[in-house]
Protein backbone atom coordinates (compact mmCIF):
# COMPACT_ATOMS: atom_id res chain seq x y z
CA UNK A 1 0.00 0.00 0.00
CA UNK A 2 1.41 3.65 -0.76
CA UNK A 3 2.18 5.80 2.01
CA UNK A 4 -0.45 8.09 1.55
CA UNK A 5 -3.15 5.49 1.34
CA UNK A 6 -2.30 3.94 4.84
CA UNK A 7 -2.63 7.74 6.14
CA UNK A 8 -6.50 7.88 4.43
CA UNK A 9 -7.23 4.58 5.79
CA UNK A 10 -5.71 5.33 9.25
CA UNK A 11 -8.02 8.89 9.13
CA UNK A 12 -11.27 6.68 8.62
CA UNK A 13 -10.03 4.49 10.89
CA UNK A 14 -9.60 7.07 13.87
CA UNK A 15 -12.90 8.79 12.71
CA UNK A 16 -15.00 6.20 13.01
CA UNK A 17 -13.66 5.19 16.53
CA UNK A 18 -14.24 8.42 17.58
CA UNK A 19 -17.94 8.17 16.19
CA UNK A 20 -18.00 5.18 18.40
CA UNK A 21 -16.96 7.19 21.42
CA UNK A 22 -14.01 4.38 22.04
CA UNK A 23 -10.75 4.90 23.32
CA UNK A 24 -7.68 3.62 21.37
CA UNK A 25 -7.15 1.47 23.97
CA UNK A 26 -11.00 -0.23 23.47
CA UNK A 27 -10.67 -0.18 20.06
CA UNK A 28 -7.46 -2.55 20.66
CA UNK A 29 -9.11 -4.98 23.42
CA UNK A 30 -11.83 -5.65 20.76
CA UNK A 31 -9.32 -6.52 18.05
CA UNK A 32 -6.53 -8.24 20.46
CA UNK A 33 -4.16 -6.46 19.76
CA UNK A 34 -2.24 -3.22 21.76
CA UNK A 35 -3.09 0.13 21.82
CA UNK A 36 0.40 1.22 20.48
CA UNK A 37 -0.59 -0.78 17.44
CA UNK A 38 -3.46 0.64 17.21
CA UNK A 39 -2.03 4.10 17.32
CA UNK A 40 0.47 3.26 14.54
CA UNK A 41 -2.61 2.13 12.69
CA UNK A 42 -4.36 5.34 12.53
CA UNK A 43 -1.20 7.48 11.83
CA UNK A 44 -0.85 5.72 8.92
CA UNK A 45 2.60 3.88 10.07
CA UNK A 46 1.66 0.38 10.02
CA UNK A 47 1.03 -2.10 7.22
CA UNK A 48 -2.67 -3.21 7.26
CA UNK A 49 -4.12 -6.14 5.67
CA UNK A 50 -7.82 -6.07 4.00
CA UNK A 51 -9.04 -8.68 6.60
CA UNK A 52 -7.81 -6.58 9.47
CA UNK A 53 -10.02 -3.63 7.92
CA UNK A 54 -12.38 -6.02 7.83
CA UNK A 55 -12.10 -6.87 11.14
CA UNK A 56 -11.83 -3.42 12.46
CA UNK A 57 -15.35 -2.73 10.58
CA UNK A 58 -16.82 -4.94 12.46
CA UNK A 59 -15.61 -3.87 15.36
CA UNK A 60 -16.67 -0.24 14.86
CA UNK A 61 -19.60 -1.14 13.04
CA UNK A 62 -18.40 0.97 10.50
CA UNK A 63 -19.49 0.72 6.76
CA UNK A 64 -16.81 3.04 6.12
CA UNK A 65 -14.18 1.13 7.45
CA UNK A 66 -15.33 -1.80 6.02
CA UNK A 67 -15.41 -0.90 2.62
CA UNK A 68 -11.90 0.71 2.96
CA UNK A 69 -12.10 4.09 1.10
CA UNK A 70 -15.67 5.06 0.44
CA UNK A 71 -17.19 7.76 -1.34
CA UNK A 72 -19.67 10.49 -0.05
CA UNK A 73 -22.11 9.93 1.68
CA UNK A 74 -25.87 10.51 -0.23
CA UNK A 75 -30.03 10.23 0.92
CA UNK A 76 -32.34 8.93 -0.71
CA UNK A 77 -35.68 10.44 0.18
CA UNK A 78 -39.07 9.20 -0.93
CA UNK A 79 -41.20 11.84 -0.35
CA UNK A 80 -44.71 12.94 0.46
CA UNK A 81 -45.24 11.93 4.04
CA UNK A 82 -46.51 13.18 7.19
CA UNK A 83 -44.25 13.54 9.93
CA UNK A 84 -46.34 12.83 13.48
CA UNK A 85 -45.07 12.37 17.35
CA UNK A 86 -42.16 14.14 19.23
CA UNK A 87 -39.18 15.22 18.48
CA UNK A 88 -36.04 16.90 20.97
CA UNK A 89 -33.73 19.61 20.14
CA UNK A 90 -30.02 18.75 20.69
CA UNK A 91 -27.41 20.88 22.36
CA UNK A 92 -26.31 23.70 20.11
CA UNK A 93 -23.52 23.15 17.38
CA UNK A 94 -22.37 26.79 17.69
CA UNK A 95 -21.98 26.70 21.40
CA UNK A 96 -20.69 23.06 21.41
CA UNK A 97 -17.75 24.48 19.46
CA UNK A 98 -17.07 27.77 21.07
CA UNK A 99 -17.14 25.86 24.68
CA UNK A 100 -14.14 23.23 22.63
CA UNK A 101 -11.98 26.29 22.02
CA UNK A 102 -12.98 27.92 25.33
CA UNK A 103 -11.63 24.34 26.93
CA UNK A 104 -7.67 25.91 26.04
CA UNK A 105 -8.41 28.62 28.76
CA UNK A 106 -8.47 25.85 31.71
CA UNK A 107 -5.95 24.16 32.91
CA UNK A 108 -8.09 21.88 34.48
CA UNK A 109 -10.65 19.26 33.37
CA UNK A 110 -13.40 20.15 31.45
CA UNK A 111 -16.47 17.87 31.03
CA UNK A 112 -19.38 19.51 28.42
CA UNK A 113 -22.86 17.24 28.75
CA UNK A 114 -24.82 16.31 25.75
CA UNK A 115 -22.33 17.80 23.03
CA UNK A 116 -23.42 17.67 19.40
CA UNK A 117 -22.00 14.27 17.60
CA UNK A 118 -21.60 16.28 14.61
CA UNK A 119 -18.50 16.75 12.12
CA UNK A 120 -18.03 19.97 13.23
CA UNK A 121 -17.17 19.02 16.58
CA UNK A 122 -14.89 16.03 15.38
CA UNK A 123 -12.57 18.21 13.49
CA UNK A 124 -12.04 20.25 16.43
CA UNK A 125 -11.29 17.20 18.59
CA UNK A 126 -8.94 16.14 15.74
CA UNK A 127 -7.23 19.16 16.35
CA UNK A 128 -6.89 19.21 20.02
CA UNK A 129 -5.97 15.59 19.92
CA UNK A 130 -3.01 16.88 17.74
CA UNK A 131 -1.76 19.37 19.57
CA UNK A 132 -2.12 17.51 23.09
CA UNK A 133 -5.04 17.59 24.22
CA UNK A 134 -6.54 14.77 25.69
CA UNK A 135 -10.65 14.04 25.10
CA UNK A 136 -13.00 11.58 25.26
CA UNK A 137 -16.44 10.74 25.03
CA UNK A 138 -17.86 9.05 29.03
CA UNK A 139 -21.20 8.25 30.06
CA UNK A 140 -22.30 5.90 26.79
CA UNK A 141 -20.89 8.88 24.46
CA UNK A 142 -23.00 11.22 25.68
CA UNK A 143 -20.59 13.49 27.26
CA UNK A 144 -17.28 14.63 26.40
CA UNK A 145 -13.96 15.19 28.82
CA UNK A 146 -11.33 17.06 28.25
CA UNK A 147 -7.77 17.55 29.82
CA UNK A 148 -5.44 19.87 28.57
CA UNK A 149 -1.78 19.13 28.32
CA UNK A 150 0.92 21.59 30.69
CA UNK A 151 2.00 22.62 27.07
CA UNK A 152 0.39 22.63 23.70
CA UNK A 153 2.37 21.15 20.63
CA UNK A 154 0.95 23.62 17.77
CA UNK A 155 3.73 22.52 15.32
CA UNK A 156 2.22 18.96 15.54
CA UNK A 157 -1.49 20.56 14.38
CA UNK A 158 -3.63 18.44 12.01
CA UNK A 159 -3.52 20.82 9.31
CA UNK A 160 -6.08 19.40 7.19
CA UNK A 161 -9.07 19.11 9.98
CA UNK A 162 -7.62 22.55 11.36
CA UNK A 163 -8.44 23.96 7.43
CA UNK A 164 -12.16 22.11 7.16
CA UNK A 165 -13.57 24.06 10.06
CA UNK A 166 -13.93 27.89 10.26
CA UNK A 167 -14.00 27.23 14.47
CA UNK A 168 -10.01 27.48 14.72
CA UNK A 169 -10.48 31.28 14.18
CA UNK A 170 -11.34 31.28 18.04
CA UNK A 171 -8.26 29.39 19.14
CA UNK A 172 -6.78 33.02 18.36
CA UNK A 173 -8.33 34.48 21.79
CA UNK A 174 -6.96 31.44 23.93
CA UNK A 175 -3.36 30.76 22.37
CA UNK A 176 -2.83 34.49 23.14
CA UNK A 177 -2.62 33.93 26.61
CA UNK A 178 -0.40 30.54 26.06
CA UNK A 179 2.47 31.41 23.93
CA UNK A 180 4.36 34.49 22.80
CA UNK A 181 4.32 32.80 19.06
CA UNK A 182 2.35 30.61 16.98
CA UNK A 183 0.81 29.64 13.79
CA UNK A 184 -2.84 28.51 12.74
CA UNK A 185 -4.46 27.00 9.34
CA UNK A 186 -6.20 29.07 7.58
CA UNK A 187 -10.00 28.83 8.82
CA UNK A 188 -12.34 27.02 6.24
CA UNK A 189 -16.58 25.99 6.82
CA UNK A 190 -19.41 26.59 4.45
CA UNK A 191 -18.57 27.44 1.44
CA UNK A 192 -20.88 31.60 2.03
CA UNK A 193 -18.48 33.76 -0.13
CA UNK A 194 -15.97 36.01 1.14
CA UNK A 195 -15.64 36.31 4.88
CA UNK A 196 -13.20 38.62 6.52
CA UNK A 197 -11.32 38.06 9.80
CA UNK A 198 -10.27 41.46 10.02
CA UNK A 199 -13.16 42.20 12.89
CA UNK A 200 -11.75 39.43 14.73
CA UNK A 201 -8.21 41.11 14.08
CA UNK A 202 -9.10 44.37 15.16
CA UNK A 203 -10.58 43.48 18.67
CA UNK A 204 -7.49 40.83 19.47
CA UNK A 205 -5.12 43.15 18.46
CA UNK A 206 -6.11 45.62 21.88
CA UNK A 207 -4.55 42.53 23.83
CA UNK A 208 -1.43 42.44 21.48
CA UNK A 209 -2.01 40.19 18.85
CA UNK A 210 -0.74 40.81 15.60
CA UNK A 211 -1.37 38.47 12.85
CA UNK A 212 0.40 38.06 9.25
CA UNK A 213 -1.47 35.78 6.82
CA UNK A 214 0.93 34.00 4.33
CA UNK A 215 1.48 30.58 2.99
CA UNK A 216 -1.72 29.10 3.96
CA UNK A 217 -1.38 29.85 7.56
CA UNK A 218 -1.55 32.78 10.26
CA UNK A 219 1.51 33.94 11.73
CA UNK A 220 0.53 35.38 15.79
CA UNK A 221 3.02 37.58 17.21
CA UNK A 222 1.68 38.62 21.20
CA UNK A 223 3.04 41.81 22.62
CA UNK A 224 2.61 41.14 26.49
CA UNK A 225 2.88 44.96 26.83
CA UNK A 226 -0.44 45.68 25.40
CA UNK A 227 -3.39 45.59 26.85
CA UNK A 228 -7.02 47.32 26.54
CA UNK A 229 -6.80 50.79 28.14
CA UNK A 230 -10.34 51.74 26.86
CA UNK A 231 -13.26 49.46 26.08
CA UNK A 232 -12.77 47.60 22.93
CA UNK A 233 -15.76 48.66 20.23
CA UNK A 234 -16.62 45.70 17.67
CA UNK A 235 -16.58 46.50 13.93
CA UNK A 236 -19.20 43.79 13.28
CA UNK A 237 -21.46 42.67 16.15
CA UNK A 238 -20.60 38.96 14.72
CA UNK A 239 -21.19 35.66 17.32
CA UNK A 240 -17.56 34.28 16.68
CA UNK A 241 -15.60 37.81 16.53
CA UNK A 242 -17.69 38.50 19.88
CA UNK A 243 -16.75 34.81 20.86
CA UNK A 244 -12.86 35.91 20.31
CA UNK A 245 -13.07 39.06 22.47
CA UNK A 246 -14.70 37.63 25.59
CA UNK A 247 -11.67 34.25 25.23
CA UNK A 248 -9.34 36.95 24.72
CA UNK A 249 -10.93 38.88 27.78
CA UNK A 250 -10.94 35.89 30.36
CA UNK A 251 -7.20 35.35 31.29
CA UNK A 252 -6.36 39.31 30.42
CA UNK A 253 -5.96 40.62 34.33
CA UNK A 254 -8.10 43.63 34.38
CA UNK A 255 -11.63 44.16 33.53
CA UNK A 256 -12.59 44.67 29.80
CA UNK A 257 -15.45 46.36 28.13
CA UNK A 258 -16.86 44.84 25.02
CA UNK A 259 -19.00 47.12 23.11
CA UNK A 260 -21.38 46.39 19.98
CA UNK A 261 -21.25 42.75 21.25
CA UNK A 262 -23.12 39.99 20.13
CA UNK A 263 -26.08 38.60 22.28
CA UNK A 264 -26.57 35.43 20.49
CA UNK A 265 -27.75 32.52 21.92
CA UNK A 266 -24.20 30.68 21.50
CA UNK A 267 -22.40 33.75 23.47
CA UNK A 268 -24.36 33.52 25.99
CA UNK A 269 -23.74 29.86 26.05
CA UNK A 270 -19.83 31.02 26.38
CA UNK A 271 -20.39 33.42 28.71
CA UNK A 272 -22.07 31.08 31.15
CA UNK A 273 -19.64 28.59 31.22
CA UNK A 274 -16.91 31.49 31.53
CA UNK A 275 -18.88 32.30 34.97
CA UNK A 276 -18.26 28.23 35.80
CA UNK A 277 -14.73 29.07 35.10
CA UNK A 278 -14.87 32.06 37.67
CA UNK A 279 -14.67 34.70 35.33
CA UNK A 280 -17.33 37.45 35.87
CA UNK A 281 -19.13 38.65 32.93
CA UNK A 282 -21.71 41.27 33.48
CA UNK A 283 -24.53 42.30 30.68
CA UNK A 284 -25.42 38.93 29.46
CA UNK A 285 -27.90 38.74 26.57
CA UNK A 286 -26.83 43.07 26.06
CA UNK A 287 -24.92 44.54 23.49
CA UNK A 288 -22.03 45.83 26.19
CA UNK A 289 -20.53 42.88 28.11
CA UNK A 290 -18.01 43.83 30.92
CA UNK A 291 -15.53 40.96 31.43
CA UNK A 292 -13.60 40.86 34.97
CA UNK A 293 -10.73 38.23 33.65
CA UNK A 294 -8.85 36.10 36.02
CA UNK A 295 -5.15 35.52 34.95
CA UNK A 296 -5.03 32.06 35.49
CA UNK A 297 -8.10 29.42 35.37
CA UNK A 298 -7.26 26.00 36.74
CA UNK A 299 -10.50 24.32 37.66
CA UNK A 300 -12.60 20.99 37.03
CA UNK A 301 -15.78 22.22 35.74
CA UNK A 302 -18.81 20.58 34.61
CA UNK A 303 -21.44 22.35 32.17
CA UNK A 304 -23.95 21.83 30.10
CA UNK A 305 -24.70 23.63 26.94
CA UNK A 306 -28.11 24.85 26.02
CA UNK A 307 -30.32 23.36 22.79
CA UNK A 308 -29.98 25.15 19.23
CA UNK A 309 -32.56 27.03 17.46
CA UNK A 310 -31.40 26.74 14.35
CA UNK A 311 -32.33 23.21 14.85
CA UNK A 312 -35.62 23.90 16.25
CA UNK A 313 -36.18 26.12 13.29
CA UNK A 314 -35.31 23.37 11.18
CA UNK A 315 -37.51 20.79 12.96
CA UNK A 316 -40.72 23.01 12.65
CA UNK A 317 -39.73 23.75 8.60
CA UNK A 318 -39.66 20.54 8.53
CA UNK A 319 -43.48 20.08 10.02
CA UNK A 320 -44.27 23.07 8.26
CA UNK A 321 -43.26 22.10 4.35
CA UNK A 322 -44.69 18.50 4.82
CA UNK A 323 -48.30 19.87 6.33
CA UNK A 324 -47.85 17.92 9.39
CA UNK A 325 -48.22 18.25 13.15
CA UNK A 326 -45.29 17.50 15.23
CA UNK A 327 -44.19 18.61 18.65
CA UNK A 328 -40.65 19.65 19.23
CA UNK A 329 -39.49 19.79 22.54
CA UNK A 330 -36.90 21.68 24.37
CA UNK A 331 -37.01 24.79 22.04
CA UNK A 332 -34.66 27.96 23.46
CA UNK A 333 -37.52 30.20 22.99
CA UNK A 334 -35.73 33.66 23.55
CA UNK A 335 -34.31 32.61 20.37
CA UNK A 336 -36.97 31.73 18.00
CA UNK A 337 -39.60 35.02 19.03
CA UNK A 338 -39.20 36.91 16.17
CA UNK A 339 -39.66 33.78 13.64
CA UNK A 340 -42.22 32.63 15.69
CA UNK A 341 -44.20 35.96 15.34
CA UNK A 342 -43.42 36.29 11.48
CA UNK A 343 -44.88 32.43 11.28
CA UNK A 344 -48.12 33.42 13.28
CA UNK A 345 -48.60 36.73 10.76
CA UNK A 346 -48.07 33.84 8.10
CA UNK A 347 -51.17 32.18 9.47
CA UNK A 348 -49.19 29.07 11.77
CA UNK A 349 -51.23 27.17 13.77
CA UNK A 350 -49.25 26.17 16.87
CA UNK A 351 -48.98 26.46 20.19
CA UNK A 352 -46.42 26.07 23.14
CA UNK A 353 -45.67 24.90 27.01
CA UNK A 354 -45.33 26.83 29.81
CA UNK A 355 -41.29 27.76 30.16
CA UNK A 356 -38.50 25.86 31.52
CA UNK A 357 -35.18 26.13 32.53
CA UNK A 358 -32.30 24.21 30.24
CA UNK A 359 -29.94 21.89 32.16
CA UNK A 360 -27.35 25.32 32.05
CA UNK A 361 -30.03 26.90 34.36
CA UNK A 362 -30.28 29.85 32.08
CA UNK A 363 -31.98 29.71 29.34
CA UNK A 364 -35.23 29.18 28.73
CA UNK A 365 -37.31 26.49 26.95
CA UNK A 366 -40.83 25.18 25.36
CA UNK A 367 -42.31 22.27 23.75
CA UNK A 368 -43.77 23.58 20.66
CA UNK A 369 -46.40 22.03 18.60
CA UNK A 370 -47.44 22.82 14.77
CA UNK A 371 -50.17 21.72 13.03
CA UNK A 372 -51.07 22.02 9.40
CA UNK A 373 -51.94 25.86 8.18
CA UNK A 374 -53.07 27.83 5.33
CA UNK A 375 -50.24 29.86 4.72
CA UNK A 376 -50.15 33.63 3.41
CA UNK A 377 -47.14 34.81 2.08
CA UNK A 378 -46.07 38.08 4.99
CA UNK A 379 -46.16 41.10 4.18
CA UNK A 380 -43.09 42.27 4.80
CA UNK A 381 -39.53 40.77 3.15
CA UNK A 382 -38.00 38.24 5.33
CA UNK A 383 -34.07 39.55 6.46
CA UNK A 384 -32.11 39.01 9.39
CA UNK A 385 -30.96 41.22 12.22
CA UNK A 386 -28.66 40.35 14.62
CA UNK A 387 -29.86 38.70 18.10
CA UNK A 388 -32.88 39.85 19.00
CA UNK A 389 -33.90 40.31 14.83
CA UNK A 390 -34.59 36.85 12.93
CA UNK A 391 -31.72 34.52 13.07
CA UNK A 392 -29.32 34.93 10.38
CA UNK A 393 -28.93 31.15 10.21
CA UNK A 394 -33.04 30.87 10.02
CA UNK A 395 -33.25 33.01 7.10
CA UNK A 396 -32.72 29.97 4.48
CA UNK A 397 -35.67 27.65 6.01
CA UNK A 398 -38.26 30.98 5.06
CA UNK A 399 -37.62 29.78 1.48
CA UNK A 400 -39.01 26.62 2.44
CA UNK A 401 -42.14 27.74 4.17
CA UNK A 402 -42.62 30.53 1.52
CA UNK A 403 -42.72 28.40 -1.38
CA UNK A 404 -45.55 26.21 0.95
CA UNK A 405 -47.39 29.52 1.15
CA UNK A 406 -50.14 31.88 -1.01
CA UNK A 407 -48.23 34.63 -2.61
CA UNK A 408 -44.13 36.29 -3.20
CA UNK A 409 -42.37 36.44 -0.60
CA UNK A 410 -39.29 38.68 -0.92
CA UNK A 411 -36.10 37.50 1.53
CA UNK A 412 -33.49 39.64 2.02
CA UNK A 413 -30.20 37.62 2.94
CA UNK A 414 -27.37 40.43 2.74
CA UNK A 415 -25.31 38.91 5.41
CA UNK A 416 -23.51 36.36 3.05
CA UNK A 417 -22.01 37.06 -0.40
CA UNK A 418 -24.10 33.86 -2.04
CA UNK A 419 -26.23 32.03 0.18
CA UNK A 420 -29.22 33.02 -1.55
CA UNK A 421 -28.26 31.57 -4.99
CA UNK A 422 -27.86 28.22 -3.26
CA UNK A 423 -31.70 28.74 -1.92
CA UNK A 424 -32.73 28.37 -5.98
CA UNK A 425 -31.71 25.05 -6.04
CA UNK A 426 -35.34 24.53 -4.53
CA UNK A 427 -36.33 25.37 -8.44
CA UNK A 428 -35.04 22.01 -9.31
CA UNK A 429 -37.88 20.74 -7.06
CA UNK A 430 -40.92 22.64 -8.31
CA UNK A 431 -40.02 25.72 -6.65
CA UNK A 432 -40.51 29.31 -7.95
CA UNK A 433 -37.62 30.81 -6.68
CA UNK A 434 -36.68 34.18 -8.86
CA UNK A 435 -32.86 35.39 -7.92
CA UNK A 436 -33.32 39.39 -8.10
CA UNK A 437 -29.36 39.88 -6.80
CA UNK A 438 -27.24 37.81 -5.17
CA UNK A 439 -28.61 39.06 -1.73
CA UNK A 440 -32.38 39.06 -2.58
CA UNK A 441 -34.40 35.77 -3.40
CA UNK A 442 -38.16 36.75 -4.42
CA UNK A 443 -40.61 33.36 -3.48
CA UNK A 444 -43.58 32.53 -5.16
CA UNK A 445 -45.93 29.55 -3.97
CA UNK A 446 -47.64 27.68 -2.89
CA UNK A 447 -45.20 24.86 -4.53
CA UNK A 448 -46.35 21.65 -5.77
CA UNK A 449 -42.89 19.78 -5.22
CA UNK A 450 -41.73 16.91 -7.36
CA UNK A 451 -38.62 14.79 -6.63
CA UNK A 452 -35.13 15.10 -8.33
CA UNK A 453 -32.12 14.03 -7.77
CA UNK A 454 -28.86 16.47 -6.90
CA UNK A 455 -26.22 17.60 -5.89
CA UNK A 456 -25.89 18.86 -1.89
CA UNK A 457 -25.56 22.79 -1.46
CA UNK A 458 -22.19 23.41 -0.15
CA UNK A 459 -23.89 25.67 2.68
CA UNK A 460 -25.33 24.37 5.56
CA UNK A 461 -28.75 25.97 5.95
CA UNK A 462 -29.35 25.67 2.44
CA UNK A 463 -28.63 22.48 1.89
CA UNK A 464 -30.94 21.15 4.81
CA UNK A 465 -33.74 23.10 3.35
CA UNK A 466 -33.03 21.18 -0.30
CA UNK A 467 -33.76 18.24 1.93
CA UNK A 468 -36.65 19.37 3.89
CA UNK A 469 -38.48 20.00 0.34
CA UNK A 470 -37.67 16.62 -0.77
CA UNK A 471 -39.32 15.52 2.15
CA UNK A 472 -42.50 17.28 1.21
CA UNK A 473 -42.07 15.58 -2.53
CA UNK A 474 -44.13 12.97 -3.87
CA UNK A 475 -41.83 10.09 -5.26
CA UNK A 476 -38.11 9.04 -4.52
CA UNK A 477 -34.97 12.30 -4.60
CA UNK A 478 -31.31 11.72 -4.56
CA UNK A 479 -29.38 13.93 -2.24
CA UNK A 480 -25.57 13.52 -2.99
CA UNK A 481 -22.47 14.31 -1.12
CA UNK A 482 -24.44 15.35 2.45
CA UNK A 483 -21.16 16.08 4.25
CA UNK A 484 -21.71 19.74 5.04
CA UNK A 485 -25.15 18.82 6.85
CA UNK A 486 -23.57 16.46 8.97
CA UNK A 487 -21.35 19.48 9.59
CA UNK A 488 -23.98 20.58 11.92
CA UNK A 489 -26.52 18.15 12.51
CA UNK A 490 -26.59 14.80 14.78
CA UNK A 491 -27.79 11.77 12.99
CA UNK A 492 -30.61 14.20 11.04
CA UNK A 493 -31.50 10.96 8.77
CA UNK A 494 -32.26 8.72 11.71
CA UNK A 495 -34.00 11.39 13.82
CA UNK A 496 -36.45 12.00 11.06
CA UNK A 497 -37.16 8.69 10.00
CA UNK A 498 -38.17 8.66 13.78
CA UNK A 499 -40.87 10.85 13.37
CA UNK A 500 -42.44 9.67 9.71
CA UNK A 501 -39.66 10.44 7.37
CA UNK A 502 -38.27 7.80 5.14
CA UNK A 503 -34.59 8.49 4.28
CA UNK A 504 -32.01 6.46 3.49
CA UNK A 505 -28.13 6.97 4.21
CA UNK A 506 -26.12 5.20 1.35
CA UNK A 507 -22.73 5.76 -0.40
CA UNK A 508 -21.19 4.75 -3.79
CA UNK A 509 -19.23 1.37 -3.58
Amino acid sequence: MADDYLVRIGKLIRDARQHRGWTQSQLAEALGTSQSAVNRIERGNQNISLEMIARIGEALDSEIVSLGYAGPMHLRVVGGRRLSGAIDVKTSKNACVALLCASLLNKGRTVLRRVARIEEVYRLLEVLNSIGVRTRWINDGVDLEIVPPAELDLAAIDADAARRTRSIIMFLGPLLHRMDRFKLPYAGGCDLGTRTIEPHMIALRRFGLDIAATEGQYHAVVDRAVSPDRPIVLTERGDTVTENALLAAARHDGITVIRNASSNYMVQDLCFFLEALGVKVDGIGTTTLTVHGVPTIDVDVDYSPSEDPVEAMSLVAAAVVTESELTVRRVPIEFLEIELAVLEEMGLDHDRTPEYFADNGRTRLVDLTVRPSKLEAPIDKIHPMPFPGLNIDNVPFFAAIAAVAQGKTLIHDWVYDNRAIYLTDLNRLGGRLQLLDPHRVLVEGPTRWRAAEMMCPPALRPAVVVLLAMMAAEGTSVLRNVYVINRGYEDLAERLNSIGAQIEIFRDI
